[in-house]
């Protein structure tokens, strides 16, 4: 019998990861897997056991979560050939939306990751590295990262409105900043209201920041938001929903293999989790990542 292993972040979309959990375990079973069934008491127990399954030889890694617990997972996986699973039951859920899963249903969701594995379908996808850390969606620093940092403290509202609540009371304070980057050894000073990193095309539950990305290309994409008054901030943020904001004068578009960003005073976030202080130096690494599919 093929085994498994599930871990599940139960507190994930308020309580979302404990019910997708007992909606996808039997799925997994009546599939004719074995399965592993994991839950840390804090992510350090978690990406332990998560360790511990991958170096025993599960077939594959299937988190319940969302692109939290995805970015944990993707520590213990990247550049192993065993492959990720995903039921989503987060709040933003990027990765699931770059893998076309279904978002509120996690028993077809686990139908399809049972599928793939008794089929043996996985494809490789791309990953950010900085370090020793790795990121599947968007590195944020600037003010998508101070708006990040306040809305991870929130618990109120749900959902995305917390982004947007977080980005209004963000906007009475914030200031353009002034950057360096190096973008594969050309460098660069400007002042931007943000600049993203991405590996794919959004962060946040669908905020399209960095349109185009691709998981495939082997390449950063690389925005920047030029200087702009507060009202136009707020006008042409709902244009990060359709990836329209892409043709506002303000935007700038680069695709690199390796990006070195600085900014004083921003802690970036990557996978919405807290990542780090900038400076940090950022590659593209090929087929890092395995995924079911």
């Amino acid at each position: 019998m093929r085994e498994v292993a599930l871990l599940t972040n139960p507190t994930a979309g308020r309580g979302r990861g404990a019910r997708a959990r007992a909606a996808a375990l039997p799925r997994l079973r009546a599939a004719g897997l074995s399965v592993r069934d994991l839950q840390g008491r804090d992510a350090a127990e978690a990406a332990d056991l998560a360790a511990e399954a991958v170096a025993a030889g599960v077939e594959a890694l299937v988190v319940v979560g969302g692109d939290g617990l995805v970015h944990l997972a993707t520590q213990v996986l990247a550049g192993t050939r065993t492959p990720l699973g995903l039921v989503p039951a987060g709040t933003g859920n990027d990765v699931a939306r770059y893998l076309d899963l279904p978002r509120r249903d996690p028993a077809q969701a686990a139908d399809r990751v049972a599928a793939a594995v008794l089929g043996g379908r996985s494809h490789p996808v791309d990953l950010a590295r900085s370090g020793s850390r790795w990121f599947v969606t968007v590195l944020c620093a600037g003010f998508d990262a101070v708006v990040n940092e306040r809305a991870n403290t929130m618990t109120w509202p749900r959902g995305q409105m917390r982004y947007n609540l977080a980005t209004v009371s963000e906007l009475r304070t914030f200031t353009p900043l002034p950057y360096v980057l190096e973008l594969d050894g050309t460098t660069v000073e400007l002042e931007a209201m943000m600049v993203s990193v991405g590996n794919g095309p959004s962060f946040g539950g669908g905020l399209r920041i960095t349109e185009g990305a691709l998981l495939d290309d082997g390449l950063l994409d690389v925005v920047v938001i030029r200087p702009m008054s507060k009202p136009a901030l707020v006008r042409t943020y709902p244009r990060l929903f359709s990836g329209t904001v892409a043709s506002h004068p303000a935007y700038e578009h680069h695709r690199v293999r390796r990006v070195r960003v600085s900014a004083p005073g921003i802690v970036a976030y990557a996978d919405g989790e807290r990542f780090g202080a900038l400076p940090l130096e950022i590659e593209a690494v090929p087929a890092a990542l395995h995924v079911l599919g």
